[in-house]
């Protein structure tokens, strides 16, 4: 269930535009599943992911000297904090459609964080939370370290172009290994607002998703991306 007791960062306006770019088997995995995968956090690509910055590091070491278990406590927390990334843009991203699909081929789905709350309801095993990540300068720039959550909210700057907003969740209460992380229970319908289609992809893959979509009885709007749309002279 979605969570905004936390006080993370400031909360992002409920009316703001999401995105989550994916391939198609992963969106028909969302879609027969009704589960939304949410990555271990310290498997993403950047070794730096749920670490902290050069400056808040030596205030951890400080504090650790009194109390061993402190920095333990926040390594082994890597292993259990979940995270579903999604994009923020008011409009599509050609930057993030040549990132997370391939061959011309691959789904957006547009939401808004408010949907993401309500989606998350059907959620009743573990709480999740929404947050924008900051990027900073990781030699200079302090990160918090009053909540637990605060090191996976917090990216180096050479990653701004990503935009990123986050659900994070702590896995501990379910008692399980996290192995490459775990599935949450979604409401589709309140999850997606809008499908696109890849923008260089074939007739022949917009009608593939349409019929999926029948077949699977859904009834979102599902529409071709218009980045690649005729050039009017």
């Amino acid at each position: 269930m979605y969570k905004d007791s936390k006080n993370l960062l400031p909360p992002l306006a409920p009316e703001t535009i999401v995105w989550k770019y994916l391939d198609l088997s992963k969106f028909l995995a969302l879609l027969l599943s009704n589960k939304l995968f949410m990555s271990r956090s310290d498997k993403f690509e950047d070794q730096y992911e749920g670490t902290f910055s050069e400056p808040t590091f030596e205030e951890i070491k400080k504090i650790s000297k009194d109390n061993p278990d402190f920095l333990h406590h926040y390594k082994q927390k890597r292993k259990n904090i979940v995270v579903s990334s999604w994009h923020i843009n008011e409009y599509e991203s050609f930057a993030m459609w040549q990132i997370f699909t391939k061959n011309k081929e691959g789904i957006a789905i547009q939401s808004t964080v408010e949907r993401l709350q309500k989606a998350m309801d059907a959620e009743t095993r573990i709480d999740q939370y929404i947050g924008e990540v900051n990027y900073i300068d990781y030699k200079k720039e302090l990160i918090p370290f009053d909540d637990e959550f605060f090191p996976f909210l917090f990216k180096r700057k050479s990653f701004q172009y990503e935009k990123e907003v986050r659900i994070i969740s702590d896995a501990t209460p379910l008692d399980i290994d996290v192995h490459e992380g775990i599935k949450i229970n979604v409401d589709i319908e309140q999850l997606i607002e809008k499908i696109y289609i890849h923008p260089k992809s074939e007739d022949w893959y917009k009608n593939l998703v349409l019929e999926l979509m029948q077949k699977l009885n859904f009834k979102f709007h599902v529409e071709k991306s218009d980045l690649e749309s005729d050039i009017l002279i």
